[in-house]
């Protein structure tokens, strides 16, 4: 069985107290980008997922739920 990662980027932004209008801002991607990352309907590549997690100020591993 494939082991898959599914992003917790709606959940570290609530945790941070941040929007996902402030996050497309802040990347300088459009908003819908943002939101289907929050549904999980697609994921951000590493190097974005990178600049997210700095953005919110934790390590990418916290943006990442492993389903096995």
């Amino acid at each position: 069985m494939a082991t898959m990662y599914y992003n917790r980027i709606k959940v570290v932004l609530m945790e941070k107290k941040r929007t996902a209008k402030q996050l497309a801002q802040h990347l300088e991607v459009d908003a819908g980008t943002v939101s289907r990352w929050c549904q999980n309907k697609n994921q951000p590549s590493i190097s974005m997922l990178y600049r997210i997690a700095t953005y919110l100020d934790v390590q990418s591993a916290a943006l990442l739920n492993k389903i096995i």
